[in-house]
């Protein structure tokens, strides 16, 4: 047997590759399954339920909405009273941490692994990801491998982010570039009730 890249395998590495094989088919199934539920169940609790069976930490009061879709669920960790929008997509190859009252929009795209475009396996690298306290992220904004958004940051709609954000910088456009600054140093706020059935 040969590996994609046309190498001749071992015994013991054509046996390591088919059991490998044989588990990222079952994680798949479950990460459809999860999807299913996602798309039809239109009930937070029932959501979160089987996200934490998934290994995904939630905190108190948080709350992902429906049609999100993931890499990894144990990856992933969500703080309390956060809001994660309809469409969203979390990446949990690497460590996902999302922090306490973030507000994350719809079609709002986190990945922590890419492709190394310059490997001769075309090889994938991974990188943890981290959201600050009361962050938002407005809709269809991408996250890339290694950011960390400072608290208090705002990414703006549309705005793909390649690097890090400190606190309260306000970033938009395409490499995401500082665009303003958050005036509320201080917020204190709680995202509240979300929307039922959604």
């Amino acid at each position: 047997m040969k590996d994609r890249m046309g190498r001749e395998l071992t015994t013991a590495e054509t046996i390591h590759k088919a059991t490998k094989r044989g588990v990222n088919i079952l994680a798949d199934l479950w990460l459809f399954c999860l999807y299913e539920i996602g798309i039809n169940v239109p009930f937070h609790s029932i959501r979160k339920f089987f996200y934490r069976a998934s290994g995904m930490k939630i905190g108190k009061g948080s709350t992902v909405h429906m049609w999100a879709g993931f890499f990894n669920p144990g990856g992933i960790t969500i703080g309390e009273d956060t809001v994660i929008g309809d469409h969203a997509f979390l990446d949990g190859r690497a460590p996902l941490k999302i922090g306490n009252h973030v507000d994350i929009a719809s079609h709002v795209l986190i990945y922590n692994s890419e492709h190394d475009i310059n490997s001769e396996g075309f090889d994938p690298i991974e990188d943890s990801v981290e959201i600050g306290d009361y962050v938002f992220i407005g809709p269809r904004a991408i996250i890339l491998p290694g950011v960390k958004i400072g608290k208090g940051a705002v990414v703006a709609a549309g705005a793909v982010v390649t690097s890090d954000v400190k606190e309260f910088e306000i970033v938009g456009g395409v490499p995401a570039k500082v665009i303003g600054e958050r005036k509320n140093k201080n917020p204190h706020y709680k995202l509240g009730r979300v929307r039922l059935f959604q």
